[in-house]
């Protein structure tokens, strides 16, 4: 349990006044303003500390110094500084056309988050100028697939002859990378991060970015910093579709994502169980309030297919999706059953769409993405 931290705030700043960058000598102390100190049961200190939004990507730096310093603190085992950025009081809000934002960056003290950096775009350039669709996988609740779901449905895009990005925004928890089979950083160019070429796609991962054993502990504002980057700072060049993983459920990602680009549809990933399909509701619910059209509802782990025998059994009940599909009056666009396979695949960072393109959950993800690939066409005409 997290309570306050018996520290007086002097001797925080104190100590930041010690850490300061080598090229302009700026401090963390005199750039910030202490938001919260925090220690748990077993004496992890959590700092967060607001800084000028301009001065982020500078100061991002200095954070791992910070965080081993104040692990010499009396009681602390270990430490972690959080830098926030927000808009300075009295700025303008944005307007609607899109614009990039310098991001918040999060820096625990090992395996630091870093901003992803590089040349940054002009203020009034358009995002994903490149890219003809985008299309947003989306779960009301975790657990259903959803990633697994974004991934074969990536890949499959691809076979069906369409040049295909996936982005990960799954931000607090990033997988993508490894269910990719994809090692190492992106590289940098001109600024500008390279996606990585997997399994005929295109794809960028915070997972690609940072240390996997890292906790993603950010607030909405970086959030919405880490998606922005995601979508600005990458060079995803030319793509017929970009399909986007989203965190489970309803919140600040999401509506990120629709105020920075024009969301041509969304996937919604459900088990067929009462309790998920509840979830699953307000996903739609959700889309069709910000406009964004719902391209149909996927059940996963319809049933189980036993190996040996064949015999199917329906483990979370069976047709549910397909059922609030009609109620909702949006498509229903397959069944994916429970299979070892597509748990083997996804730890093996091979997609079942590749791997096993025969099995029954190769051969429904390959007709989800058909039936996707027809959809984006419409769109496109």
């Amino acid at each position: 349990m997290a309570q306050t931290a018996p520290f007086s705030s002097d001797t925080l700043m104190d100590l930041l006044r010690t850490i300061r960058t080598p090229q302009t000598g700026l401090s963390l102390a005199s750039a910030g303003r202490l938001e919260s100190c925090m220690v748990d049961d077993t004496g992890r200190l959590t700092l967060t500390l607001a800084v000028p939004r301009e001065q982020a990507p500078e100061l991002s730096g200095l954070c791992d110094e910070a965080a081993q310093k104040l692990q010499t603190l009396p009681n602390i085992t270990s430490a972690t500084l959080i830098l926030t950025a927000h808009r300075p009081a009295g700025a303008p809000e944005p307007n609607t056309r899109p614009q990039r934002s310098a991001p918040a960056a999060a820096q625990p003290a090992a395996g630091g988050h870093r901003p992803l950096g590089g040349t940054p775009a002009a203020p009034d350039a358009p995002v994903l100028p490149g890219v003809k669709t985008i299309i947003a996988v989306a779960s009301g609740k975790g657990g259903v697939g959803k990633s697994t779901t974004a991934v074969n449905l990536a890949v499959g895009l691809g076979m069906e002859g369409l040049k295909t990005g996936l982005l990960d925004a799954d931000i607090h928890g990033p997988s993508l990378h490894r269910m990719l089979g994809t090692t190492g950083k992106p590289e940098v160019v001109e600024g500008r991060l390279q996606p990585v070429q997997a399994w005929g796609i295109r794809a960028v991962s915070l997972g690609m970015l940072v240390d996997e054993k890292a906790a993603m502990i950010w607030r909405g504002p970086m959030v919405m910093g880490a998606i922005n980057q995601l979508l600005t700072d990458v060079d995803w060049g030319d793509l017929d579709v970009m399909v986007v993983d989203l965190p489970p459920g309803t919140g600040d990602a999401h509506l990120s994502l629709t105020q920075k680009v024009p969301l041509s549809g969304a996937v919604i990933v459900s088990t067929p169980q009462d309790i998920a399909l509840i979830d699953a509701r307000r996903g739609v619910t959700m889309f069709e309030k910000v406009k964004v059209p719902v391209l149909g509802l996927v059940e996963n782990m319809s049933y189980f297919c036993c190996p040996n025998c064949g015999h199917n059994t329906e483990l979370f009940g069976h047709g549910g999706a397909r059922r609030e599909a009609e109620a909702m009056g949006v498509p229903f666009l397959g069944e994916v059953p429970l299979l070892a396979d597509i748990r083997s695949s996804a730890d093996s960072g091979v997609p079942l769409v590749i791997g096993a393109p025969q099995s029954e959950g190769g051969k429904a993800w390959r007709a989800i993405a058909h039936t996707v690939a027809t959809a984006i066409q419409t769109l496109q005409a």
